[in-house]
Formats: structure tokens, C-alpha cells, sequence
């Protein structure tokens, strides 16, 4: 679990994050989502403690990294994975040795200890027959998939995406959503995504987080979206005619249950 008390973040006088509190759930896929400027990135850097918040806590279950020392902050980077925008692999290295590479910054372990475990997540992200090949060689969405397994390689209790999705297509979206959702539950981790992608908020989004000019506007899950009060937040997420229309269906179907459930009452009454 990861809690966020009265975050503020400011540069040169100018308030970034206003005041943030909420908290990320282990074992959960936890979406934080707004517009350009919102404050997301930010925000995201201080959990990661790239930067350093102007006032507030970040707890990593009860230890709160602004208070830490550098030998501690250096002991829980160890138990942080991390996707970033773009993947940013390694291009000199080969597939094995990007994911081996948190291994060889964070652990002792021996080399054969180190390939089997490389092995393993190579298995998990189905890249079997690209261990040997260089960033260069493989598509956009196994490079993806090499820096999820990257992250995951030393059995984070924490995981950070940064627009994990960016700049692929909607099918291979979908095939990164389910595999950050398989192993936030295999893993028991928690997983925390900076996301743009409206369909992994409709799809794997069991804990939102929206974001609007540095304020938390409002936080829920992908079950009460459709039924959400907020103008700002249902601008943003329906934005498009295809997602207006899927609103538009899913407060029908809640409405129809609705109805159907009165009637089955009045007729066992």
C-alpha cells in the first residue's frame, strides 16, 4: 500500500500539486488519469522520489520516503519496478541483458541465479524467441513487454508505468492492460499507471485517480465511472462520440436492472 498525505509540490513559486491525499491499494491496478498539465507526471516523480515534495508524506506501507535516509531511499528503490514512456531500453543490450539489468544494480546473485530468473519473466511476457535480439530488432509492443519484464524481474512490491501504452496500436493495448493486470495480481503488487489510454480505464482501472490543474477532483473505479457526478472528469474520459455512446448504453443496462429488480420484489412481495 502506498498513501499520499497532503502532497504539495511547487516550482519557482508556482504550485504544481495542490495538496494531494489518497491512497494505492495492494494487489490493484490504480489509474491516475487528466489532462496535459493536470499534474500526473509530476505527481508520479514525486512517489518515485525523483522529485522532492515541498510539503506532505508518501508512505511505502507506513515508511514515509520524505523522511528517509539515502541508504534507506536506496533500499526501497530495490523494491520498486518501473516502466517508463517510451520503454527506454537499452540499445547496446539484448533483450536478457535489459532485463537482467536490475539484477546486476540491486542483488548478488550469481550469473546462472540471475539468467534463470531473466529466463522466467522472458516466459511471462511470452518473449521466448526474442532473448537474444536487440531493442531494434522487435515491434513497439515487445519493447513494451521487455520493460515490463525489466520491472518486474526483481519481484517489485511496487510497480510505476508511465504511459505504458503510448504510441501503440489499440490491440497491443489491450495485450499490455492484461498483462499489467495478471501481474499486479500474480505478484500481489502495487501497481500505479499514468495513463491517457481511456480503455484501460474502462477495462483495468479498480482504483482512479483524476487529476485537474494540481487538485485530486475525484477518485472512484471503472464500476461507477459512467455514474460519476463530476462535469470535468466525464468531459475527459467521454470525450469521443464512441465513448458518449457506451456511457449512454451503460446507464441504460443500470437502469433496466433497476427496473427489473423493483418488479422481481413487488411480484414475491
Amino acid at each position: 500500500m502506498i498513501e499520499v498525505k497532503d502532497l504539495r509540490k511547487s516550482f519557482d513559486g508556482v504550485e504544481v500539486l495542490k495538496g494531494i491525499s489518497t491512497t494505492f491499494d495492494t494487489g490493484k491496478v490504480n489509474l491516475v488519469i487528466g489532462q496535459s498539465g493536470s499534474g500526473k507526471t509530476v505527481f508520479l516523480k514525486c512517489l518515485l522520489n525523483v522529485f522532492e515534495p515541498s510539503s506532505g508524506g508518501i508512505l511505502f506501507d507506513g515508511r514515509d520516503i520524505v523522511q528517509m535516509s539515502r541508504d534507506d531511499k536506496q533500499a526501497l528503490r530495490a523494491e520498486i519496478g518501473t516502466v517508463f514512456q517510451g520503454s527506454a531500453l537499452f540499445d547496446s543490450m539484448t533483450v536478457e541483458e535489459n532485463i537482467s539489468f536490475p539484477l546486476d544494480m540491486f542483488t548478488n546473485l550469481t550469473y546462472r541465479e540471475k539468467k534463470r530468473k531473466v529466463l522466467e519473466v522472458i516466459g511471462r511476457v511470452n518473449l521466448q524467441n526474442a532473448n537474444k535480439k536487440f531493442p531494434s530488432e522487435i515491434s513497439g509492443g515487445m519493447q513494451k513487454r521487455v520493460a515490463i519484464a525489466r520491472a518486474i524481474v526483481n519481484n517489485p512490491k511496487y510497480l510505476f508505468c508511465d504511459e505504458p501504452n503510448s504510441g501503440l496500436d489499440p490491440y497491443t493495448s489491450n495485450v499490455i492492460d492484461d498483462l499489467l493486470l495478471e501481474i499486479t495480481k500474480e505478484y500481489n503488487t502495487t501497481t500505479i499507471i499514468n495513463t491517457h489510454d481511456m480503455n484501460s480505464v474502462m477495462t483495468i482501472g479498480e482504483k482512479i485517480l483524476y487529476l485537474r490543474l494540481g487538485i485530486k477532483e475525484w477518485e472512484g473505479n471503472k464500476d461507477i465511472l459512467a455514474t460519476a457526478k463530476n462535469k470535468n472528469l466525464l468531459d475527459f474520459v467521454y470525450s469521443s462520440e464512441l465513448f458518449k455512446q457506451l456511457r449512454e448504453f451503460m446507464l441504460e443496462n443500470d437502469q433496466t436492472s433497476l427496473t427489473h429488480n423493483n418488479n422481481t420484489e413487488k411480484k414475491e412481495k
